[in-house]
């Protein structure tokens, strides 16, 4: 018989992801045992392993539930009331939101990728393309002249991630500018950039 799912699951889940996620981004994941995963859950590994039966198992769920949420707050944003202008806006404003505070698994998605086995890997490459595919989709609203230059839309769709992708690196959420100044220099950025550069 199956053992059931304790009511707190999917909260247990989340923190053994998010401490995985912070000791990945600082030692690697050759560098972090499952057994430090454990300890800083304040658990046993017998119990990690009940909620994820590998060590690349839980890799994956901090990429995939890091690039799960960059999917849904561009889909939330992508479908808000206004025009083009007003949606690709919000769109960077979200991105921007939800990478701030999400360093640690930022970094692990950007250094650790490899490490997944194929197929594991090839599913967070699909939703990092379903990702670029949203902006994309909002720059073509916006730019409707860009539809048959595809290279041109991912050029400035790309250039917007690799804009955001490296916020880990240089921002400080307790300098004097804050996150949400932040997400709109960059929305105003991504929209003129696209406005000007599309030609």
């Amino acid at each position: 018989m199956a053992r059931t799912q304790s009511a707190d699951y999917a909260v247990r889940r989340d923190a053994i992801t998010r401490e995985a996620a912070r000791l990945y981004a600082r030692h690697g994941f050759l560098g972090a045992s499952v057994a430090q995963v454990a300890a800083a859950c304040e658990t046993s590994k017998s119990l990690i392993y009940h909620y994820y039966p590998s060590k690349e198992d839980i890799l994956f769920a901090v990429m995939d539930t890091h690039v799960q949420r960059l999917v849904r707050a561009a889909k939330r944003a992508a479908g808000e009331p206004g025009d083009a202008r007003a949606r690709l806006g919000a769109a960077a404003r979200a991105l921007v939101i939800r990478y701030e505070g999400a360093g640690d698994y930022q970094r692990v998605l950007l250094n650790e990728l490899r490490r997944l086995p194929d197929e594991k890997r090839a599913e967070i490459v699909a939703h990092q393309r379903e990702l670029l595919d949203i902006v994309d989709a909002l720059i073509l609203a916006l730019k409707p002249a860009l539809a048959c230059d595809l290279p041109r839309r991912r050029t400035l769709t790309m250039l917007f991630f690799g804009m955001i992708n490296w916020m880990h690196t240089w921002f400080d959420p307790d300098g004097p500018i804050d996150a949400t100044d932040v997400a709109d220099m960059a929305a105003t950025m991504l929209v003129a950039g696209v406005e000007q550069a599309a030609g």
